[in-house]
């Protein structure tokens, strides 16, 4: 009987010991439970917060981008507000300076205005109408960037054609002709263009290209213009430029031995010898027989100057300023005695890379091709009648 009431009480004691280990896991289960639940209400306000943040931070990232855009707008005013002092600086320069072309005393300007008197007797006949001349330059385009750092690129001048030619480099036989502006502004290199072989390689950068014939200056023992027709592939003429001891025209592309230019009237040629060492020289040359009609001493210097393109038969001489990159219509003549330095408007380049070394004007859309340091530009040009001013 003592046995069973052990059991019993043992029994007893098991079912207690149980029943509280079921309590504690019970209660264990809960507070878990209580916490998984706290757990998954803080990843919710968490994840909430980062989509805040989130959205607070693209917020802030527009707003970046527009002040970046200000800020880029503001620096290009600045830019241009620059470039417009620099400009008034330069205007400044030549009015309280000497004389934008010349520095000699008047002894000497009068000997000049004789000799060219003399060498010119007969009045120059136009074969145009035109009486334009350079007022501004509107706009200045950087097509590409191809080729040496010398070279000459230009449209065929005559009405109706848009093909497109370059000379890369100043001693070479080959020209790269493309369809179009387009084509030469997509291609990549010169992958585009047909190549045309010369007979001869050209000297310098001073060549045009007129009704699909290719002017080009080759030098060997004597400095001859070439007339090269490009449909045909054969030279059509050539000439001996009757002037003895060429020096080049410009004191900063000595390369350019002599330089073609075309506009209204036709063919004009730009040169310098060393009777008259220290200026530049002009003639008009009939186009079709390469023969000279007609030639003038002028009072542009050679020295400092880049370059020189012809309008409505007025020579515009460009010259470097002391700013790298800048440079100034400074020295014009006129065949026709329409236009002088003193009336002429003063006409700056914007800024660039270096120096031209080469200015060709097209006539039939008034602009300029320019190579610069390998750059490819097209200068817009606005114009103004020279009896308006």
């Amino acid at each position: 009987m003592r046995e069973l009431v052990v059991l019993v009480t043992l029994a007893c004691f098991a079912t207690a010991q149980h029943q509280t280990l079921i309590d504690y896991l019970e209660r264990r289960l809960l507070a878990i439970e209580d916490r998984i639940s706290l757990w998954h209400e803080q990843t919710a306000r968490y994840a909430s917060e980062l989509r805040e943040l989130k959205q607070q931070m693209l917020s802030q990232l527009e707003n970046l981008d527009k002040e970046k855009e200000t800020l880029r707008m503001n620096l290009d005013g600045v830019g241009t507000r620059v470039d417009r002092v620099e400009r008034e600086l330069d205007y400044l320069e030549t009015q309280n300076g000497a004389q934008p072309c010349v520095d000699v005393d008047d002894k000497l300007i009068e000997q000049q205005v004789t000799l060219v008197k003399e060498k010119q007797k007969a009045k120059y006949s136009k074969l145009s109408d035109c009486s334009d001349m350079i007022s501004t330059i509107k706009a200045m385009k950087i097509l590409k960037r191809v080729g040496g750092p010398k070279g000459m690129w230009t449209k065929d001048t005559s009405s109706g054609s848009g093909k497109v030619y370059i000379f890369n480099g100043t001693d070479e036989d080959t020209i790269h002709e493309f369809a179009s502006v387009q084509d030469f502004s997509r291609s990549l290199g010169m992958s585009l263009s047909k190549n045309l072989k010369l007979p001869s390689a050209w000297k310098g950068t001073g060549h045009v290209v007129l009704n699909n014939h290719a002017y080009y200056i080759n030098q060997a023992d004597e400095i001859m213009v070439v007339k090269y027709d490009m449909n045909n592939s054969s030279v059509t003429d050539s000439a001996v430029f009757p002037v003895q001891d060429h020096v080049p025209p410009y004191g900063l592309t000595p390369e350019t031995v002599m330089d073609l230019a075309v506009d209204e009237e036709g063919l004009w040629v730009i040169y310098a010898s060393r009777q008259n060492e220290r200026y530049i020289s002009l003639a008009k040359m009939d186009a079709n027989s390469l023969d000279n009609e007609q030639m003038w001493d002028t009072n542009c210097p050679r020295e400092n100057a880049e370059g020189a393109f012809v309008i409505c038969g007025t020579l515009y001489v460009v010259y470097n300023t002391k700013q790298p990159g800048r440079s100034r219509v400074q020295c014009v003549f006129d065949v026709n005695d329409m236009v002088t330095n003193e009336e002429a408007p003063l006409v700056y380049f914007p800024k660039r890379y270096g120096t031209h070394s080469s200015l060709k004007y097209n006539p039939q859309e008034q602009l300029l091709y320019a190579w610069d340091d390998g750059y490819q530009i097209l200068y817009k040009l606005i114009m103004k009648k020279k009896l308006e001013i």
